[in-house]
């Protein structure tokens, strides 16, 4: 069926030194696209995603340009080769920075645009986390709970932490400032949470700490045109398709503090009538989320040269 694929693309967390490496080697496509990123941000982006080190990867600021740079690169092989060929995508959902991803696929944003965004979202999230130490942890309950416990946890300390994330059933992560995050955690286990995961991240994304980086955002975003989507994209703020400029716009502003709400994106995305998606590298993160949200959703990656050389819209997982 034409347009019957809908297009997955990760966030931060998905990097890996070698990401897109492979593919950019086989495909004069992949490998052009990490040129103009490149040209876009001063720096050899390609050689930094192949060969790291691990340490520059990890800064928001570099991290965020490179795993859009990744996944752009690699959907655009795969349309130049015919793998991916024109109609065949029907939409698009991005989880956090993979929204920008998400919509550049669609058209709305030109490559130099979205990566010019997610650098100047990344460096305002990065001077935020360096303002007030914070972080991030992984909770299983649903979002009640994980509510419960922040509420509890701020009234304690007077500080931040909220729901961050709404990944899939039972699986929430909540930010806030460290003093805050902790008391959260022990909150968490008082109302029944085995083992809350710290993650290993810069500081307390999608909370109200991040509001610098919104601030940064807004102000690049004046600067930028927002065209209206070719095929729908999932806000993760509204878990609803967007496709009004202004709105866009609103919405990538409102996403660096505000939850990720990918698990309705998903039941959005299914509701719609689409059964079939792919991955976008880096990564395969994705692929088990969306399982464990709705199982009757095929999914497919292309985390590597070997998968891209195998790829066909058409075949079976």
């Amino acid at each position: 069926m034409s347009g019957s694929t809908v297009l997955f693309f990760p966030g931060q967390g998905a990097q890996h030194v070698g990401m897109g490496a492979d593919v950019a080697a086989v495909s004069d496509a992949a490998a052009e696209v990490f040129a103009r990123a490149g040209k876009v941000l001063g720096f050899d982006l390609r050689a930094v995603c192949a060969n790291g080190p691990a340490a520059e990867l990890l800064r928001t600021d570099v991290q965020q340009p490179a795993i859009l740079a990744t996944g752009a690169a690699v959907v655009t092989a795969l349309r130049a080769s015919g793998k991916l060929p024109e109609g065949a995508v029907g939409g698009a959902v991005g989880l956090s920075l993979g929204e920008f991803t998400a919509l550049w696929s669609a058209g709305a944003l030109t490559l130099e645009d979205a990566l010019v965004l997610v650098r100047e979202r990344g460096i305002g999230m990065q001077e935020a986390s360096a303002a007030v130490p914070s972080g991030m942890s992984a909770l299983r309950c649903e979002e009640d709970v994980a509510a419960k416990a922040c509420a509890a946890a701020a009234a304690r300390t007077g500080g931040v932490c909220v729901v961050a994330n709404l990944n899939a059933p039972g699986q929430v992560v909540i930010s806030g400032d460290l003093p805050t995050l902790a008391a959260a955690e022990e909150e968490a286990k008082g109302l029944g949470v085995r083992r809350p995961i710290r993650l290993e991240v810069a500081g307390a994304f999608h909370s109200p700490l991040m509001a610098p980086g919104a601030r940064r955002l807004e102000a690049a975003l004046v600067h930028v045109r927002i065209a209206r989507p070719a095929f729908p994209v999932w806000s993760n703020v509204t878990g609803r398709a967007h496709d009004d400029p202004a709105e866009i716009r609103r919405n990538l502003i409102a996403q660096v503090t505000s939850p990720v709400r990918f698990m309705e994106d998903v039941r959005a995305v299914r509701a719609a009538g689409f059964a079939r998606g792919l991955e976008a590298p880096p990564g395969l993160v994705l692929s088990g989320i969306v399982g464990k949200i709705d199982a009757s959703i095929e999914m497919k990656a292309v985390p590597n040269a070997d998968a891209f050389a195998a790829f066909a819209v058409g075949s079976p997982a």
